[in-house]
């Protein structure tokens, strides 16, 4: 299936874990997430039965069924699973279902398995064969962190295999408004081999797995080609950028790394496929130069000027092995935008709803606007909520305002301290000065003091306080209204690494 070609999601080298099942009697649930192929052992058995390479629970005699719940190891959106029940032939189950929620950091599982964990369906409830890989496709475009995964009513399964797109936390973009080196290439992030024209003996996906290579069969290799033209690869990086330091590593490969290698960038909007450029399209950025056995070699002072590109093609000559292909660079600005849309457009509706609502503070807001994803683009997002924020109601500006710490307070609240960071340069005269006004303040209007304090100083936010606490209350409060828009959308254009 087209899906087998991307990132397993679920693998045990990305972190994958099996978290818990409510039974594995025969054969433990580790077993599901093992990398190796499923085997069998005749005439061995365990003081529970026969020995099986795989999770196999009881024989139910209760009404029910039974499940597990596994942590992907790198969150994502699921484009399929295989849920391979080989040598399971009298024991598989009838069916199976996938169900998966996304949270953040590390929950445990009584967390997991807490009644307000709210489960979103991925694969309905589907028939199963036995000693068969069951490959099922699945339609969502919803990132997920967790899955739980139903059979029915018991029996045993050796192996389950989710694939899918990596949707990685944005905070690997780096803070924003600061430049940073990442990994363009790291499958953590995003990034995909997309084609090569062989990979006989090892894996492409294998050229951008976490750490160094474990050994020569966890790397791309070609089979011996025989031929003058070289073998390729490509790599769909995991943001538009400018690649400015390379690690290209044949640790493991001795009789078999490659005489020489070459880098080509290229950029294509999304949906376009990079192998339908002309060659002209490609910029060599790495001149073709030689390679040497089991080593990382490292090149920056080599490396060739180019525009922001989206994939990169590496040609061997004239086959054979590298472990690792690591592309440091700094993502583009356009590149972190569309990333971090892309993060937010695949969340589910309540984790998107709560996001947002960090941002503005009020619920109702974060609930619409999350409702109306997903967005082609920041604008888009931007003026939605421009939309939405003006037609609520007078409850809910007010939750939002009572969501911001007092003016000169210090607080932990981090977007509001940064907000109100020239407080800090201020003098004792001046701050006790803002205490009052925003004391004077809170008795007329009951609620605290809200300016739109970015860039502004202590004596500009005291002199503005001092002019609006003469309003009325009505004046006031769409005073506040508006400035509490234009917080909310300073914050949400910082989030997302954008300049208006």
């Amino acid at each position: 299936m087209e899906f087998e070609n991307l990132v397993e999601l679920s693998a045990r080298r990305y972190g994958g874990f099996v978290l818990y099942a409510n039974d594995d009697f025969f054969a433990s649930k580790d077993n599901l997430l093992k990398p190796e192929t499923p085997i069998f052992i005749d005439g061995k058995y365990t003081e529970r039965g026969k020995w099986m390479d795989g999770w196999e629970s009881r024989r139910r005699r209760v009404p029910g069924h039974d499940f597990a719940i596994l942590r992907l190891g790198l969150p994502g959106v699921i484009r399929g699973l295989v849920i391979d029940t080989a040598f399971f032939r009298g024991n598989y189950p009838q069916a199976a279902s996938l169900e998966g929620v996304n949270l953040p950091g590390q929950p445990t599982v009584e967390e997991l398995l807490d009644e307000s964990v709210v489960w979103e369906p991925i694969l309905a409830k589907s028939d199963l064969k036995g000693d068969s890989k069951n490959i099922f496709e699945v339609a969502s475009e919803t990132r997920f962190t967790h899955v739980r995964f139903h059979i029915y009513p018991d029996g045993g399964v050796a192996r389950l295999k989710i694939y899918g797109d990596v949707i990685a936390d944005p905070r690997w973009l780096g803070l924003p408004g600061r430049e940073q080196e990442v990994d363009l290439a790291a499958v953590e992030c995003g990034a995909l081999v997309t084609d090569c024209n062989d990979s006989f003996f090892g894996s492409r996906h294998n050229l951008i797995g976490p750490g160094r290579a474990a050994n020569m069969g966890d790397g791309w290799e070609t089979k011996r080609s025989r031929k003058e033209a070289p073998d390729w690869v490509v790599v769909q990086l995991a943001a538009l950028g400018t690649i400015e330091r390379v690690v290209l590593d044949t640790q493991h490969f001795r009789g078999n790394f490659p005489e020489s290698a070459a880098l080509y960038t290229t950029a294509v909007p999304p949906g376009v496929d990079p192998m339908a450029q002309p060659e002209e399209a490609w910029a060599e950025i790495l001149p073709r130069t030689k390679l040497q056995a089991h080593t990382a070699h490292r090149y920056e002072e080599e490396l060739r000027p180019h525009a922001p590109a989206t994939h990169v093609r590496m040609r061997i000559w004239p086959d054979g092995g590298v472990s690792r292909l690591r592309l440091y660079g700094v993502v583009a600005p356009s590149g972190k935008e569309a990333q971090t849309l892309r993060y937010v457009n695949a969340l589910p509706q309540a984790s998107r709803a709560a996001l947002l609502k960090k941002w503005c503070g009020s619920t109702a807001w974060a609930a619409a606007l999350a409702a109306k994803a997903p967005f082609a683009n920041v604008a888009e997002l931007i003026a939605a909520g421009a939309e939405l924020w003006e037609g609520l109601t007078a409850a809910d500006w007010l939750e939002a305002f009572a969501a911001h710490p007092r003016i000169g307070e210090k607080k932990h609240d981090k977007m509001a301290m940064g907000e109100q960071a020239k407080v800090a340069e201020a003098t004792a005269d001046t701050l006790a000065k803002l205490a009052a006004i925003n004391a004077a303040y809170e008795a007329k209007f009951g609620r605290v003091y809200l300016v739109f304090a970015s860039g502004k100083s202590a004596e500009e936010m005291l002199a503005i306080a001092e002019a609006r606490i003469q309003n009325s209350p009505d004046e006031e409060l769409i005073q506040a209204k508006n400035e509490q828009w234009k917080i909310t959308e300073k914050r949400l254009n910082t989030f997302f690494r954008r300049t208006p």
